[in-house]
């Protein structure tokens, strides 16, 4: 294994057993299933960290699928905000609260920020020739893959996540975000599937590493749809409210 491969299991159990001792020292009984998903990514992200060192587009892909979208999910679903903003004492809690509110958080949250960090840089990647100058530099395949982890992350919490968020936009408007994204990974895998743009790998794994990006984008994003509708609550209205609403007043 390499040591970047390392460092990603390294990663994948500092996560896990920092929520564990967060989700331990908690006043309140915490959730066994957003346990179980936060160990779950990470258990993703260490299944990553071994799944590609032959260097194939497959394993390439594969660790895409993992690191930038199946992980990042199953991390958000664990809630790490709130069982953080639990056990913090409570000056920690609220600068934490204070932080989330910032204009530059709310700046790099917005919906048209995260879809381009998390869904922009895909077709970049794989229908131009960067992939192949990337090469064998795993350096640089790490910093690709952190960034992948990292937007992903933004991307499912902004859109799906149980966290609190600053500046969340409403249902629909996240769905449409969430719609754009699954349409970007169906061309660019199709693309990839018929050979278009720059990528010198052979037919059978560019082709096998295609259907990955199709049906495994679309897992993942079903999870997110999943994880949106579950926790959407349409706002009431009263009689009353709706009469006045029409009345225009």
């Amino acid at each position: 294994m390499s040591h970047h491969g390392g460092y990603a299991l390294l990663l994948a159990l500092g996560l896990g057993v920092g929520y564990g001792v967060l989700a331990a020292g908690s006043a309140r009984p915490w959730s066994r299933w957003r346990t179980a998903s936060f160990q779950g990514g990470c258990l993703l992200l260490a299944l990553a960290a071994v799944w590609g060192q032959d260097g194939s587009f497959v394993s390439s892909m594969r660790q895409h699928l993992l690191v930038g979208m199946l992980a990042p999910t199953a991390l958000v679903l664990g809630a790490p905000v709130t069982l953080l903003l639990r056990t913090l004492p409570v000056t920690g809690a609220r600068r934490l609260t204070g932080l989330l509110r910032t204009r530059a958080i709310r700046t790099l949250t917005h919906p048209l920020t995260v879809f381009a960090l998390a869904v922009g840089p895909v077709p970049v990647l794989y229908l131009t020739p960067l992939y192949d100058r990337v090469g064998g530099d795993t350096t640089a395949h790490s910093l690709i893959h952190l960034h992948f982890l990292l937007a992903g992350y933004l991307f499912a919490w902004i859109l799906a996540g149980p966290d609190p968020a600053p500046g969340r936009p409403e249902v629909p408007v996240r769905l449409l975000v969430l719609g754009a994204a699954v349409a970007t990974h169906a061309v660019v895998s199709q693309a990839l599937y018929a050979g278009v743009g720059a990528l010198s790998v052979p037919t059978a794994d560019r082709q096998a590493g295609a259907t990955i990006m199709y049906y495994g984008g679309d897992l993942a994003e079903l999870v997110l749809v999943a994880a949106l509708i579950a926790d959407w609550r349409p706002a009431r209205t009263t009689p009353v409210a709706r009469r006045l609403r029409a009345r225009g007043q």
